[in-house]
């Protein structure tokens, strides 16, 4: 939205128009959900035309781990909002060692370790998966499995190349000012995105009978 306010030095009206980048990305993002909602319809039409292949072959899923990797992933989110404040406040990196005085950098780098460990989580999945008969041609089940959840996982992988181009960011520039924040909040609303895709997934995969 954009809104007007009285600049003090000269008297006048000033425009703030809304950061491009953020809306940018927004709309970006509203694509992405576009993308993400062609997966789950693939995945429920297929499901509803084979509904003896889905309950045999899910059975296959390891529910108590994927729970497990979805909370880390789920936990990020948190750490990577808290590196969202520190940006605000214009603090790149940690003035002592206690959780509250970390600063961007130190949280970006917790939420991209916890990513990292969902991904490394869900390639372990995979190869039990695999071992056990479950392949992307398997049928249409795994067709199903490996292309909506593959799809995410690149999608957090990318989150985790922005987050190390970030913090490069952070100790390239001198002065870390408003432009080096705008974009933490930018790579936070792509990571929030992605992890709530990941709710919806694991909610209809894993849990959804």
């Amino acid at each position: 939205m954009t809104t007007t306010s009285i600049s003090p030095s000269i008297g006048t009206q000033v425009v703030n128009r809304p950061n491009t980048v953020a809306v940018g990305t927004i709309v970006w993002l509203g694509s992405e959900v576009m993308f993400f909602a062609g997966l789950f319809a693939i995945y429920f039409t297929l499901r509803s035309t084979s509904p003896g292949l889905w309950e045999s072959q899910s059975g296959l899923l390891t529910v108590p781990f994927s729970l497990v990797n979805t909370i880390i992933l789920v936990l990020s989110s948190l750490t990577c909002q808290f590196g969202v404040f520190a940006a605000e406040r214009l603090q790149p990196r940690r003035t002592g060692w206690k959780p509250t005085q970390w600063g961007m950098v130190e949280w970006f780098f917790l939420t991209y370790a916890m990513g990292a460990v969902f991904v490394i989580g869900q390639i372990y999945e995979y190869a039990v998966l695999v071992s056990e008969g479950l392949t992307l041609s398997s049928d249409s089940y795994g067709s199903a499995f490996y292309l909506a959840t593959g799809f995410h996982g690149l999608h957090v992988i990318g989150g985790l190349i922005a987050f190390l181009f970030i913090i490069g960011r952070a100790y390239a520039v001198k002065n870390f000012g408003h432009k080096e924040a705008t974009s933490a909040i930018v790579v936070s609303y792509y990571w929030h995105f992605v992890d709530v895709v990941w709710v919806g997934l694991f909610f209809i995969i894993y849990i959804l009978k």
